[in-house]
This record gives structure tokens, C-alpha cells and sequence, in this order.
């Protein structure tokens, strides 16, 4: 066997290598499905829109509508741009060792994008959204609001245009990170005196960025790893030779593509499609409160549990405040004063203790969320991300120590308040999926050449094809389960790159220069963007 892998190593590259055909049009029949999927999502859409809106007794004026439409538009054109700037991750491997024809493949990638964001399961678009000021996702629904959401999807969809135009493989999730941080900062710098570190939650920023910048050495070093272990495990020559011509792979090797190129696909959709869910839900909760605020579609069971809930943490967090007292006044004042300082105060437990019974209260006395008084509606779904935020500071700084009972109790009485506040409606799911779908159909040429012919100095092989998305689908699919966004671009282009470096076939060190520049410049310079702006946004909206 060892003999049989150093013969496989050494074995030489095809003489006669073929690019293949890029220039091939979807043509007539094509152009029309992709209006006819677009016209249907539109339609759904509007169609879940208006009974959402319809359902909770409420109606849009023009102004309100023409908003958001305007919101929805540039929240589901950032991913569309996402879709075509991150295709090539997918599909790049396929098409260079032709084992499926371009268009094939691209419509299949889209097809499996969409698969993925419907079935998603949220928690990396809220894990988005918790990064943003906590100020600006309680008046989300104010001017300022509102500059943040378009400040960070304009700067988000610039980067990424203009580095697909460049034809660099950026990464969709952190110019997206960036941008928030930007939109942080800004809101700081502007309205904290100078004081910028608390208008942005750094450590749940440094757990999103260290997967992020993590991203590149994973891909590069497992796929290196893979490919070597591929050679003395399944030493066929054929396997490490560059395609002959035009002709497809055998087909065990061409099933293993292809399997691949679907999980990418659909690890994409589950991973990237939800960054812009949680910028959608922002938007519906700030312009329609009364049917996006909470969750009206909780089963009956959910009062009871959640009254009972309640109480246990109310009483905890009591007994554990200084002198055990109630709180006297207000609470949310106390509460966000934590929030923004992250340093408990005397009256912090007790505030807190004091909301979880106000919130609760209300609840009891409508027997259901649905039952909400629109006019409280905001109010309750604002105390509740308080409340929840405030609880997930303080079991990070491991303050008060609860036994391992009431730890659980307020696990159970958190994952409560997520269940009324952070949902998402079928119809946004749709609308993201043929978004990032669709979009995967258009523009997706430029970075396609730069991950196939532009990294590697010879041409790539299957084994190295498969080794990098195999990967790219493992990494993208674990950080799914944990609720981290990662790069798709960073895992898959650096996997190229580490198995080109393993099997000798060197690397065009222009081309990887200007990988690590795009990677490096990102997040500064989408800070930059965003922040610059929120600035002139909030500028123009207060004058």
C-alpha cells in the first residue's frame, strides 16, 4: 500500500489540461425560471407580510409601508450579493474537475442554499444581532434604529461588491461583523462621551471573530492534513491527477464532488443565509412591533411553565441581592445601567428580580402573548432582551453563585425569553432562501477563476477538490450547530491553497498575497464604512 501511495504522489499531471467553458448562458428557458422563482418569492413575501400584520389586528399607512419595503429590499439584496459572492466556494471544485457543467452546478448550489436556509435553525442570526448596541435593538423602531440597520447592509453590500469585482474571495461574515462593530463605535463616539468600548459587546465579538479569523488555519491545514492521509489510505493515481480533457472523473470520484459540493451548498444556506434573518427580524420589529414583537404562535403550555419559572429565578436573585429587599422604583434604569457597565451595582439583583416579576405580572393578567395589548406589545418584547441580556452578563461573570438547580432553573426561564422574543416567520425564511438561491445563479465567474485557476500553479486535482470542501461542509456544519457564523470564502480558498501546498503543486504567491490582504483589510475597512455611514445617516435624519 505505502508503494502504491508514493506511485499515486508521484504520479504525473495530464498532459493535455482543458479550462472549462465559463461562458455558457442559462439562455430563454433559463432567464424565465429565474424571473418566475423571483416573482414567487416576491408574491409569498408580500403574502406573509400582510397576514402577519393582518393577525395582529393592526394596518400599515403608506409611509410605514413604503419603508419597509425599502428595508426588506436592501436586507434581501445583501443576500443576494452574499449568494453570488460566496458560489464559488461551492462550486468552484466541481466545475474545474468537471465533474458537473457550470450552469449545472451553480443552479444545483443555489437549489441546496435553499434547502439550507429553510432549514435553519436561527441561532446564528441572533447570535448577529446580539453584537449590535443594545440601546439601538430596544429602539429599533427610533431614527437611529434605523441608520444602524442600513448603515451596516450598505457597508456590507459595498465590500462585498467591490471585492467580487476585484474577484477576491472575501468573506461575506466578516464584512458583515464588521460593519456592526463600525455601526458600534460610531454610536458610542457619538453619544458616550468618547468612551467607545461599551457600545460593543467585545467578548461576544471575540468569540464571533476568533471563529472567523480561525477560519483560514482550519482550512488550510485540514485539507493539507486530508489530502495526505487520502494518499495511503485510497492510493488510486487516478484520484491525484488533473482532469484529461473535458472529460468527467470516474464516477465514485465524481459522486464524492458532487456529495461535497451539495454539503458546502447547504452548510452555506444553513450558515450564511441566517445573518440576514436577524437584520430582517430587527426591521419587522421596528416598523411593525405589533405583529413581529413577540411570538404569538407559542403553544398554551408556555404561560404556565413560564409564570412558574419565574417565580424560582425572581425569588433567587432576591435572596441573593444586598439585604434582600425589594427594589424600590423602576428597575429597567438599574438594569441597563449594568447592561452598558457591565459592573453590578448594590441594586442590580433586586432590579433585576423586580422586572422578572413585571414582566410576568403581564403576562399573567393576559393569560397568553397573544393577548398583549398592541400598546404594550414593544414594551414587553424591550423588558424581556433586557432581562435576558442582563442574565447572560451576570452568569458571565459568574456572579451570584447559584446551586446547580436554580442554574438550570435559569437556563430553562432564558430559553423562555428567547422563545418569545427570537423567532422567525416561515415567509422570512422563504424570502432569505431564494434570495441567497437565486443569487447564487448571477456573478459567480470572477471568484470561480480565481479559486480554480488562481491558486494552485498547477491545475486542481480531484483528490484536492474533494479534500477542500469536504472541510469547508465539516467546519461550516459544526459552526452551525454552536451558532457561530464562519467564513465559507476563508475555510474553502485556504483549503485550495493547503492542498495545493501538500501535494507540491505550489501556489501563486500573488494571488494568496491578495488573499491575506482582503482578509486582513475587511474588518477595518467595514468598520470603517459602517461607522462613517451611521454617522451621515443619523446626521441627515436628526437635521
Amino acid at each position: 500500500m505505502v508503494q502504491n501511495a508514493r506511485e499515486a504522489v508521484a504520479a504525473p499531471i495530464a498532459a493535455v489540461v482543458e479550462k472549462p467553458k465559463l461562458e455558457t448562458r442559462a439562455g430563454p428557458v433559463g432567464s424565465i425560471v429565474f424571473m418566475g422563482l423571483l416573482g414567487v418569492g416576491v408574491a409569498f413575501t408580500a403574502y406573509g407580510l400582510q397576514s402577519d400584520v393582518a393577525g395582529a389586528g393592526t394596518a400599515l399607512a403608506l409611509a410605514p409601508l413604503l419603508l419597509l419595503g425599502l428595508s426588506l429590499l436592501i436586507a434581501l439584496g445583501f443576500e443576494f450579493v452574499n449568494g453570488f459572492h460566496d458560489t464559488a466556494n461551492a462550486v468552484a471544485t466541481v466545475i474545474y474537475t468537471h465533474s458537473l457543467p457550470p450552469m449545472v452546478a451553480v443552479v444545483w448550489s443555489g437549489v441546496w442554499n435553499f434547502v439550507g436556509v429553510l432549514v435553519s435553525s436561527g441561532a446564528v442570526a441572533f447570535g448577529i444581532v446580539s453584537l449590535l448596541p443594545v440601546e439601538l435593538i430596544l429602539q429599533v423602531g427610533s431614527d437611529a434604529g434605523f441608520a444602524m440597520v442600513f448603515s451596516l447592509l450598505i457597508a456590507a453590500i459595498l465590500w462585498n461588491l467591490g471585492t467580487w469585482y476585484f474577484g477576491l474571495p472575501a468573506s461575506s461574515s466578516h464584512t458583515l461583523i464588521g460593519s456592526i462593530i463600525g455601526v458600534g463605535l460610531a454610536n458610542e463616539l457619538m453619544h458616550r462621551g468618547g468612551s467607545a468600548t461599551s457600545g460593543v459587546d467585545w467578548s461576544q465579538a471575540a468569540k464571533v471573530g476568533q471563529s472567523l479569523l480561525m477560519s483560514p488555519l482550519i482550512g488550510a491545514v485540514a485539507a493539507g492534513l486530508l489530502l495526505v492521509v487520502l494518499k495511503f489510505v485510497v492510493a488510486n493515481p487516478k484520484l491525484y491527477r488533473a482532469p484529461e480533457g473535458l472529460r468527467p472523473p470516474p464516477w465514485w470520484i465524481r459522486g464524492v464532488l458532487v456529495l461535497t459540493c451539495t454539503g458546502v451548498s447547504f452548510a452555506h444556506g444553513s450558515n450564511d443565509g441566517q445573518k440576514g434573518m436577524g437584520l430582517i427580524m430587527l426591521i419587522l420589529i421596528g416598523i411593525v412591533p405589533t405583529a413581529y414583537a413577540l411570538n404569538r404562535a407559542v403553544p398554551d403550555s408556555y404561560v404556565p411553565e413560564f409564570l412558574a419559572l419565574s417565580h424560582v429565578v425572581g425569588q433567587a436573585l432576591l435572596e441573593k441581592s444586598e439585604g434582600a429587599k425589594e427594589f424600590d422604583g423602576d428597575p429597567r434604569p438599574a438594569v441597563t445601567d449594568f447592561i452598558r457597565t457591565r459592573q453590578p451595582g448594590p441594586d442590580t439583583l433586586a432590579a433585576t428580580a423586580k422586572l422578572v416579576g413585571e414582566i410576568a405580572g403581564t403576562i399573567e393578567k393576559t393569560g397568553s402573548l397573544a393577548h398583549i395589548p398592541v400598546t404594550k406589545t414593544q414594551n414587553v418584547r424591550n423588558d424581556m432582551y433586557l432581562l435576558d441580556e442582563a442574565m447572560r452578563r451576570l452568569e458571565k461573570l459568574g456572579q451570584p453563585v447559584f446551586d446547580e438547580r436554580t442554574r438550570k432553573e435559569i437556563g430553562g426561564y432564558r430559553k423562555a425569553l428567547g422563545n418569545a422574543t427570537r423567532f422567525i416567520p416561515t415567509w422570512v425564511k422563504v424570502a432569505v432562501a431564494i434570495a441567497l438561491g437565486l443569487g447564487t445563479m448571477v456573478g459567480w465567474r470572477r471568484i470561480v477563476v480565481t479559486v480554480g485557476e488562481k491558486i494552485g500553479k498547477q491545475h486542481l486535482t480531484y483528490g484536492q477538490g474533494a479534500s477542500a470542501e469536504l472541510v469547508a461542509m465539516s467546519t461550516i456544519a459544526a459552526a452551525d450547530m454552536y451558532g457561530l457564523p464562519v467564513s465559507t470564502t476563508h475555510v474553502l480558498s485556504s483549503g485550495v491553497a493547503g492542498t495545493m501546498a501538500a501535494n507540491g503543486s505550489g501556489l501563486q504567491w500573488s494571488t494568496i498575497r491578495n488573499l491575506a490582504m482582503a482578509w486582513v483589510l475587511t474588518l477595518p475597512a467595514a468598520v470603517l464604512l459602517s461607522g462613517s455611514l451611521f454617522f451621515v445617516f443619523h446626521q441627515m435624519i436628526a437635521h
